[in-house]
């Protein structure tokens, strides 16, 4: 076996504003795993500097992390893959990310089968992705939605945490009358902030409110929980698996990212472990590219919801991945083994 990787940089449609800043470019880092017969496995990393990483951080360690590949020489035993990862890198879960799904995706191709397959999953199980309608003036925001609508899209995610928010929302309420309206407030509210938005985010029928308050204020997600009319979903404060049995009376929906997980061993032990504590359980993502979110769209039949539009806001990807026509994951269309991504 050997291996490889690179870094590339994708422009977004737009500017991407959500409450702690606002991003251009997704910078990915994109890894194959080849076997001794040239099956090639793909993956890639789209860290997130809110989590400490960058391509600059995941490229410093990747070339410890593939030599633990080469090491094990097995793309099929990706549990030895996963934990020897962890013995030489404890953090970067985007650079372990990258690896892992690469030797998934090179594991169920050497098997002849689509990855939900390979692991005895149903395709009809899947559902569909909501797309995210980032913070920017209330009539830009209003074209974003109506383009989103005109693209066949019904479930949008609203980006708030300013000063204006409840402009905001009703200007996408407005556009989309019909949609299914998210929520994701990225930690920009205090949980009394928090408690009244969601008094007004009812009444324009918004369907759940994602981490309103900062991961570290673990009292302040119960505050908010305890008198919240809506479901509430927490992210930024549920990394792993290990973080599930802190978070289960304080929120009803898991989101979990498979940046955060660090590898899709991981990230299926959260979905589980969020099962056993009666949480329902989303899967999110970076803006990436399909070389990452085609991995996470094999996890659909497992979720609750799905919010995997990550390459869709790019302006360009160099790679294909699971279709997703009007935002439905469609597992059915994998008509190729391994994760479906492709370069184009």
């Amino acid at each position: 076996m050997n291996t490889e990787f690179e870094r590339r940089e994708f422009p977004l449609e737009y500017p991407f504003t959500i409450s702690r800043g606002t991003q251009t470019t997704a910078e990915v880092v994109v890894v194959r795993v080849h076997d001794d017969e040239g099956t090639v496995g793909i993956g890639a990393a789209g860290p997130s500097a809110h989590y400490g990483e960058t391509a600059g951080t995941v490229e410093a360690v990747m070339p410890d992390l593939l030599a633990v590949v080469e090491r094990v020489d097995d793309p099929e035993n990706v549990a030895k893959v996963e934990a020897g990862m962890r013995t030489v890198v404890e953090d970067n879960p985007a650079a372990r990310t990258a690896v892992s799904i690469a030797c998934h995706d090179l594991a169920a191709k050497r098997a002849g089968l689509p990855l939900y397959q390979y692991w005895g999953l149903d395709a009809e199980d899947s559902l569909d992705t909501s797309y995210t309608i980032g913070i920017d003036d209330a009539e830009t925001m209003h074209e974003k939605t109506v383009e989103a609508l005109d693209r066949g899209y019904t479930t949008l995610k609203v980006k708030l945490g300013t000063d204006r928010d409840e402009e905001l929302l009703e200007t996408v309420r407005n556009a989309a009358p019909d949609a299914t309206l998210r929520v994701d407030a990225n930690e920009a509210w205090t949980p009394k902030e928090a408690v009244r938005n969601i008094e007004w985010l009812d009444d324009y029928g918004v369907e759940f409110v994602e981490q309103p308050v900062p991961a570290e204020h673990t009292e302040g997600l119960k505050y908010v929980y305890e008198r919240s009319k809506l479901p509430i979903a927490a992210d930024e404060s549920c990394i792993t698996a290990d973080d599930v049995p802190n978070i289960a009376d304080r929120c009803d929906i898991a989101n979990l990212k498979l940046m955060k997980t660090g590898g899709l061993r991981e990230a299926k032990r959260l979905i589980h472990t969020a099962r056993a504590h009666g949480l329902e359980v989303m899967c999110g993502c970076m803006a990436e590219s399909n070389a990452s979110i085609a991995a996470a769209a094999h996890l659909a039949p497992l979720l609750d919801y799905a919010d995997l539009d990550g390459s869709l806001l790019l302006d360009r990807d160099d790679f294909a991945g699971v279709p997703m026509p009007a935002g439905h994951v469609d597992l059915q269309a994998v008509d190729r083994p391994g994760t479906g991504v492709q370069e184009n």
